[in-house]
């Protein structure tokens, strides 16, 4: 029998040789964000620099997990429902180039393309364009069935200080998962 112990103090060491200062895997609800929402603040407000970088982090933060949330419930009546809504993990850390927030979640396999449409869209966006895009969202009317108007991604990248990082990776013919690294 393996020693949990033993485990809990190699990951420790693997999160701190990343960076990682708070993390959180399973199921994103309102009330696991807003208990971790809390304790990012907290820590953000001993640790960061200024209160802007802790407005960005905690904004990013709030937005990546919304996000996981929102899918998950897009996503709950699917066969692929609860492996989806399991599937979450959202990282902050800390490194020479400053906070990181990292999120990932399962993705059904045909959203995959349309995101990362949106994606590289944003991506090839300067802040100018990224402004300009975040207003011309704004005036969209809300697409039928959505609860959302789209800009977290944007938003995400206008609060970032280099472009945001993803990976789509295949886990099977049903499902990819989905990271994305903001930096602030």
């Amino acid at each position: 029998m393996e020693n949990n112990f033993d485990n809990l103090i190699e990951l420790q060491k693997v999160l701190q040789n990343y960076g990682v200062l708070i993390t959180f895997s399973g199921r994103f609800t309102q009330e696991v964000i807003e208990e971790l929402g809390d304790a990012v603040k907290k820590y953000l407000e001993t640790d960061a620099t200024s209160l802007n970088v802790t407005y960005n982090v905690f904004s990013v933060f709030i937005e990546q997990t919304q996000n996981i949330k929102n899918y998950s419930m897009k996503k709950d009546s699917s066969p692929l429902g609860e492996q989806i809504a399991n599937s979450g993990v959202v990282v902050i850390g800390k490194s020479d180039m400053g906070y990181f927030v990292s999120s990932g979640n399962l993705v059904a396999t045909q959203d995959v393309k349309p995101l990362i449409d949106q994606l590289e869209e944003i991506k090839q966006q300067d802040k100018a364009g990224l402004r300009k895009m975040y207003k011309e969202q704004l005036k969209k009317e809300l697409p039928e069935g959505s609860t959302t108007a789209g800009l977290g991604l944007i938003d995400m990248a206008r609060k970032s200080s280099q472009h945001l990082t993803y990976s789509i990776v295949r886990v099977d013919e049903k499902v990819h998962f989905f990271s994305l690294q903001v930096r602030v």
